[in-house]
């Protein structure tokens, strides 16, 4: 028998509600056994009358567990912290996840094997949202290899086996619970313990875009600190400078290219972003601060 323990951080989001049926929906093995941990990351505690609700409407057993406050670390923290099963599996409260997604999810890990595991997370447009930004999809959470390793990952759609050595003891980093990259520097730091990680490509979740999240300056601000984040951890302290010195060649191409295609709105703006997601690298060879992206409700 496997046991695994479906994660929800959570923060007054109403779409929590289809989140949990998605996931209570899902088609696996009889030997399989799972179990949903909602982590309220919400002072007043919002969430927990909607996780009585559905725990009273679903026969997968639901944990509620209060984890106060405003900081997305402490949340996955706690899901840490209560999970008991053989695999964590990690999605977020505005995704909803096809019947299969579990079972494909855990279907790679298994056959790699590995320790992690990462599959897409699919943004939904409104055909009304801005046609530059659907045509690049900026919203779409895609996991990579690099020359065939996965270093680092998402929690938008990840599993993780519990008991493996690189994640044993590893928490979120409390810091990065405002700024965002806490994700992607957690798994980071298990690949640098020697985590084997992988993609499960057909495991996808879908995510409706909050039209807060498409504007210039969101996107803008987002990709930069993904550049911070990266910068600050994608290279140990020996590689930290020739990676540095490459993104502030390529800032400089970007924003080159950026005005050569000035007669396009599309792709202006792409190689802007890009170039600002250099220039996030770059910005931590001064010691940038990461700017708080999720401070308010729009965690």
């Amino acid at each position: 028998m496997k046991a695994i323990d479906i994660c929800i951080p959570t923060f007054r989001r109403a779409s929590l509600e289809k989140t949990v049926l998605s996931v209570a929906a899902q088609e696996l093995d009889p030997a399989v056994s799972l179990r949903i941990i909602i982590a309220d990351n919400d002072e007043g505690g919002s969430a927990e009358p909607l996780a009585v609700a559905l725990s009273a409407r679903i026969e997968t057993p639901l944990i509620y567990v209060h984890a106060p406050a405003r900081n997305i670390s402490i949340a996955r923290n706690a899901c840490l912290d209560e999970a008991t099963g053989d695999y964590i599996a990690f999605i977020d409260d505005d995704e909803t996840a096809p019947p299969d997604w579990l079972g494909q999810l855990l279907r790679v890990a298994e056959h790699g094997p590995f320790d992690a595991v990462f599959g897409p997370s699919i943004a939904r447009y409104r055909p009304d949202d801005p046609a530059w930004i659907v045509a690049r999809d900026y919203h779409s959470n895609i996991p990579l290899a690099r020359d065939g390793v996965v270093e680092t990952g998402h929690t938008s759609n990840a599993l993780i086996r519990r008991q493996a050595p690189a994640f044993d003891g590893l928490r979120f980093d409390i810091a990065k619970g405002l700024t965002g990259g806490e994700d992607t520097d957690y798994f980071f730091r298990a690949h640098r313990a020697g985590a084997s990680m992988g993609i499960a490509a057909a495991a996808m979740v879908f995510e409706p875009v909050e039209p807060s999240r498409l504007t210039w300056d969101w996107l803008s601000k987002r990709r930069f600190r993904a550049g911070q984040s990266y910068g600050y951890h994608a290279r140990a302290e020996g590689g930290r400078m020739a990676m540095i010195a490459g993104s502030a060649l390529k800032t400089a191409w970007c924003y080159s290219v950026a005005g050569l295609s000035a007669w396009s709105k599309e792709k202006r703006n792409f190689w802007v972003l890009r170039g600002t997601f250099h220039a996030g690298v770059v910005s931590t060879l001064f010691k940038v601060r990461e700017e708080a992206l999720y401070a308010d409700a729009d965690k």
